[in-house]
Formats: structure tokens, C-alpha cells, sequence
């Protein structure tokens, strides 16, 4: 079952994707603290290189996690955007802003 069929369907299913949302929300907020914390330290240029790749990172997957929550609202989310699969719970559960299968990352890679 989709999270798309889940929101419409049953309670546990409305509550897969309210846990979904909060997770999400979760790394919306750290990634913005973490964001925040970036803007304050200054240093050295080695310091300033690493800090700046840093705040890339983070920004990178701030943008992530605001695809996946467009996934979340058009139903896509939870399914592999390489095979068409579900992506396992757990995987979601680790990285909630997953787009691909563990297998289609990896060839990505």
C-alpha cells in the first residue's frame, strides 16, 4: 500500500503518513539548526572550505526533504523513483527523504 492509499484509507494508514510528515519535519528542523550553527563559525580558509561545503550539504538535503514532502502530497512518496518499488520502512525510517530503493541508490552511486 502507498502512503497516497494510507492517507485516504485506513486509521493506521492516516497514521503512517502523519508519522512520515513528523519524521520529515524532524530533519527540516535539525538540517536548519545545523544551518544556523554553520552561519556562525568563522575561521581559518581551510576552516572556511570545509564549513562551506558543509553548509552545501546541508542545503542539498534541506532540498530533499522538501521533495519528499511534495511526494508525501502527490502520493508518491514511499515508492522508488528509479523502479517503481516500494522503499522498505526502515529505509524510510532512517532517511525519511529517501527517493530511491537501497539497490537503485547504490547504482546511482
Amino acid at each position: 500500500m502507498s502512503l497516497d492509499t494510507a492517507r485516504t484509507g485506513s486509521p493506521a494508514g492516516r497514521r503512517r503518513v502523519h508519522e512520515a510528515r513528523q519524521r520529515l519535519q524532524h530533519e527540516r528542523d535539525t538540517r536548519l539548526a545545523q544551518l544556523g550553527a554553520l552561519r556562525e563559525g568563522q575561521g581559518d580558509a581551510v576552516a572556511d572550505d570545509l564549513v562551506a561545503a558543509q553548509r552545501t550539504a546541508v542545503r542539498r538535503a534541506l532540498k530533499d526533504i522538501d521533495a519528499a514532502f511534495a511526494r508525501l502530497e502527490d502520493g508518491s512518496y514511499g515508492m522508488c523513483g528509479e523502479c517503481a518499488k516500494p522503499i522498505p520502512a526502515e529505509r524510510l525510517e532512517i532517511l525519511p527523504y529517501a527517493r530511491a530503493c537501497v539497490p537503485c541508490a547504490q547504482r546511482a552511486d
